[in-house]
């Protein structure tokens, strides 16, 4: 959420740079005008309590004198009595308008960084990166869901009789390769990157939707648990942001880095007919989440430190990727700045996005009220706050599947993952 002032006082840089995400220049307009009605009124309001304090203390005085001059009171006393009247009825419409102000401020999303190029969707994406190179086979290769059916290691038949569409069941090698990359992944980030594991509930409430953006906005792509306040988490970014909503950090305990690998649940609205084969788009997938807390002014450079450790999984199992950089009409609502990873399928000869890389300034933290206290300072301000996928589990399944195939239709553990597949508890 930006905040009012800034919002108040930079209404045409705001509206250039929404502009440029698509957003129509009305709903500012809508909340110059609510918030221009909220002063008034608030000025409105200071100015009858001050002539009410001071009628007040004119009544107090007169009520101390004569028989006359208490009476020169009760004309004093109707016209207070109005007084609070007006008061009162111009709370409640204060109430309402501060309602409808904030329902405008929940939609207006983060201004891209400076740095972000200027496009409309994804065709616009830069891309800036590039690491290693397409595998060569001697054959044809096939997509995963067609090696996973051969093999019978991926059943959608079951997953959609067990579920509906978008669900997928695992069994055998697929089941251990998907146990085996998230344990990769995790030890990978906690043993060398420096992040804390956590495991976070699976479902949040309505001020943690909040206080990350998925809510007002988004509501349609989430699952809402009937009868209460609770959603199933469409990614641990939610859960684990808010470990701190409410709170205020010490300086000295910055940046704070967690990862946490959950189930993520997305109802894809608005994908229809999108990637309807295969383990792409799914209701419930795995992923392992990096979240970071930081300062304002290490924020940027902790999101390239973010990429990194993003980009070493890929490394280590030497998938061929490239990293783009969102465009302006491609950021996420509550990001300022976005970076892409997408690994190599060969089986559908693509790139297909395996990470998001995010920084949100202090977009989040205003939301959900995450400060820290700067070192020797009594008052607090607003971290930073940015995640990624560290990475998407179903994901990286399926780009070990197609890169990893053999022309028998069998895959090869890649050599970073045969520990896991060896270990006898």
């Amino acid at each position: 959420m930006l905040e009012l002032r800034f919002l108040r006082e930079n209404i045409e840089l705001v509206k250039q740079k929404t502009a440029k995400r698509g957003l129509s220049p009305e709903i500012l307009d809508d909340f110059l005008a609510v918030d221009k009605e909220r002063l008034d009124i608030l000025s409105e309001v200071e100015n009858l309590k001050n002539s009410r304090n001071t009628a007040s203390r004119t009544i107090a005085q007169l009520k101390k004198g004569n028989e006359q001059e208490k009476k020169k009171a009760d004309p004093l006393i109707a016209e207070m009595k109005k007084t609070s009247q007006k008061i009162k009825d111009l709370d409640a419409r204060l109430s309402e308008i501060q309602d409808n102000l904030q329902h405008i401020v929940m939609a207006i999303p983060n201004i891209c960084d400076d740095s972000v190029p200027e496009g409309q969707d994804d065709s616009d994406n830069i891309e800036i990166k590039v690491w290693g190179e397409k595998p060569q086979f001697s054959f044809t290769p096939k997509p995963h869901y067609e090696l996973g059916e051969n093999l019978q290691i991926i059943d959608f038949e079951c997953g959609a009789k067990l579920a509906g569409s978008r669900f997928s069941l695992l069994r055998g090698f697929a089941s251990k390769l998907d146990r085996a990359l998230t344990n990769f992944m995790l030890d990978l980030h906690t043993e060398k990157h420096g992040y804390t594991e956590v495991l976070p509930p699976f479902m949040v409430n309505t001020a943690s939707m909040t206080a990350t953006g998925q809510l007002p906005k988004f509501e349609e792509d989430l699952f809402k648990i009937k009868d209460w306040d609770l959603y199933l988490i469409p990614t641990a970014e939610v859960p684990v942001t808010n470990i701190y909503r409410d709170e205020t950090i010490a300086e000295k305990d910055l940046p704070i880095k967690f990862t946490s690998f959950t189930p993520c649940f997305r109802s894809e609205a608005g994908s229809h007919g999108r990637d309807t084969r295969g383990l792409i788009r799914q209701h419930q997938f795995t992923k392992v989440e990096l979240v970071k807390f930081t300062t304002p002014e290490t924020s940027m450079d902790e999101l390239e430190s973010l990429l990194a450790d993003a980009e070493e999984v890929l490394q280590l199992l030497g998938l061929h990727y490239r990293i783009v950089t969102l465009c302006s009409g491609d950021l996420g609502f509550s990001a300022t700045k976005t970076y892409d990873i997408e690994v190599w399928l060969p089986g559908q000869q693509a790139y297909r996005e395996i990470s998001s890389c995010s920084n949100f300034l202090d977009f989040q933290a205003r939301r959900g009220s995450i400060r820290y206290r700067p070192e020797g300072q009594k008052k607090s301000t607003l971290v930073h706050t940015l995640n990624g996928s560290g990475l998407a589990v179903g994901r990286t399944l399926l780009a070990v599947m197609e890169n990893y195939q053999r022309e028998d239709g069998t895959i090869q553990v890649p050599e970073v993952l045969e520990p896991y597949f060896t270990r006898r508890f």
